[in-house]
């Protein structure tokens, strides 16, 4: 947006002028901001906002981490339980995808999750539940 406004400056400084009384330099400035601005926005009307930053990358990280933990599994239908925990894992909330995740995936004791997220035991033995049981529910689907 600021590049927009400097080469809108850039290429109409050379017409500026003091034309009438009360023509300020910053009113002209102004203008060409105010109206860049309404382009900027008339132009996104519509259209789907996007989503990014930091939660985007954390997501994108464990999705790698997820496709290549699935990847490794030994089991001949991987890259269905791959596609399935994809399919399911917006559905859960970060901390209990991530008990689920950590206890069933990494293989770690659910003590050791409940201290790392801070839940208890119940809380992680339940949040691994519900994403076993979903997962079970969306492969039984695919068969």
């Amino acid at each position: 947006m600021v590049q927009e406004v400097f080469q809108a400056v850039m290429r109409g400084i050379p017409g500026f002028r003091y034309s009438q009384p009360g023509d300020t330099f910053r009113g002209w400035l102004r203008t060409i901001t105010d109206n860049k601005l309404r382009d900027h926005f008339r132009s996104r009307a519509g259209k789907p906002a996007a989503r990014g930053g930091t939660d985007a990358q954390v997501r994108f990280l464990e999705i790698a981490a997820e496709e290549s933990a699935v990847s490794q599994a030994s089991e001949p239908f991987a890259g269905v339980v791959q596609q399935a925990l994809r399919l399911i894992r917006d559905e859960f909330e970060q901390r209990t995808w991530q008990a689920f995740w950590l206890g069933t995936v990494e293989q770690r004791g659910a003590a050791e999750v409940a201290e790392q997220l801070g839940m208890s035991l119940g809380a992680v033995r339940q949040a691994k539940y519900k994403v076993l049981r979903r997962l079970r529910q969306e492969l039984g689907e695919a068969e």
